[in-house]
């Protein structure tokens, strides 16, 4: 159990010797007054648990943080709408001379120019082959392995028009001079693939267009929810192996927000979150009871969270063959050695590699 989420309204998690045990409301059993009372949930090992994700309503011993910190276990606290509220991460302060070579790698153009080129590249790769291989699956591609243009002139505004339209960026990123070129080529490239990854989504979640803060659809509310888990786990990892997720490369260096770990995440974007938003569309996995709107937008409520966390955890932990790589990985994994191969090319130079789809 990687992963404990503690999604429930007013649970308590206390420590119990080696175990956490998650206590909630028990509405079978209420008091004189109309209380509910509590009843043990849940008993977990704290040997089984890597990280701990739990709502703000969720209310945790002192005893168990400490213990779980101790143990290596970050935790993660999420408001109702699925905005990160903070983390909790086990001290540390062996990597002082890491960090000071990350800060003057950051400061150095070529190499700041030649990590964001690799990561848009992967990013666009990944993007493409998602499209490709979905679109392959319903039958708008015979292969999804061949090359578009081998099978007859694309038409305009169809799959392979986009697949070779994506195709013709490779080059032009290649040969970007500036990392404002590269953002430039990003930005156009995601808003094609958007377009084509739109019509895999069933016709009664329509998607336009991304928006955040609030979001203000159903699919764009699971684009940002999957977003923020995959932000907040790939600020853990580069925590934990001592570099400073705030300073960035492709995206500048601000306040307010951790920059190297949105850089890192992009390649993961298409592989975990939009392919993912696929599936619980696509299956029904979702539904309109999944969501609330409040505030202006519309987010996963209680009941579509849980689904949604389920559905997460198993594309991350679940095995595959890495053609890249040759050997069985988890995505969970690869989110992790991002961290530890950009950490590697600050001391060998930018022959940093990020994640590639099969």
């Amino acid at each position: 159990m990687p992963t404990v989420c503690v999604n429930q309204s007013g649970c308590h998690i206390r420590l119990s010797g080696e175990r956490l045990e998650v206590f909630g409301p028990d509405p079978d059993s209420a008091n004189p007054q109309g209380a509910a009372r509590e009843k043990l949930l849940r008993e977990i090992p704290l040997r089984d648990v890597d990280r701990l994700i739990m709502g703000d309503s969720t209310h945790i011993s002192t005893p168990a943080m400490c213990a779980m910190l101790e143990a290596g276990v970050a935790i993660q606290i999420f408001s109702w709408s699925g905005r990160c509220l903070g983390s909790f991460l086990p001290a540390q302060n062996k990597h002082g001379a890491a960090r000071l070579l990350q800060y003057r790698r950051s400061l150095e153009p070529p190499f700041a120019t030649e990590i964001s080129r690799r990561l848009i590249h992967a990013k666009l790769y990944n993007q493409r082959r998602l499209i490709q291989r979905v679109g392959a699956s319903r039958g708008q591609l015979k292969d999804p392995n061949s090359a578009p243009t081998l099978q007859g002139p694309p038409q305009p505004g169809s799959l392979r028009h986009t697949l070779a339209w994506l195709d013709s960026l490779f080059e032009s990123i290649t040969n970007a001079g500036s990392i404002d070129e590269l953002r430039g080529f990003e930005g156009a490239a995601t808003a094609r693939y958007f377009q084509a990854w739109a019509s895999f989504l069933p016709t009664h979640f329509p998607f336009e267009k991304r928006s955040t803060r609030p979001p203000l659809n159903a699919v764009n509310a699971c684009i940002s929810f999957g977003s923020t888990l995959i932000y907040n786990e790939m600020v853990g990892f580069i925590h934990g192996h001592g570099l400073d997720p705030a300073i960035g490369l492709l995206h500048t260096t601000e306040d307010g927000r951790w920059s190297l770990a949105l850089d890192l995440m992009e390649p993961f974007r298409p592989v975990i979150v939009e392919a993912l938003a696929l599936d619980l569309f696509s299956h029904q996995i979702l539904n309109q009871e999944s969501f609330e709107a409040r505030d202006g937008g519309v987010f996963l409520n209680e009941l579509g969270r849980k689904k949604f966390f389920i559905q997460y955890e198993r594309r991350l932990e679940r095995q595959f063959m890495s053609e890249v790589l040759g050997h069985r990985t988890t995505l969970r994994q690869q989110l992790e050695n991002q961290a530890v191969t950009f950490k590697s090319c600050l001391e060998s130079g930018p022959h940093f590699e990020p994640f590639l789809m099969n």
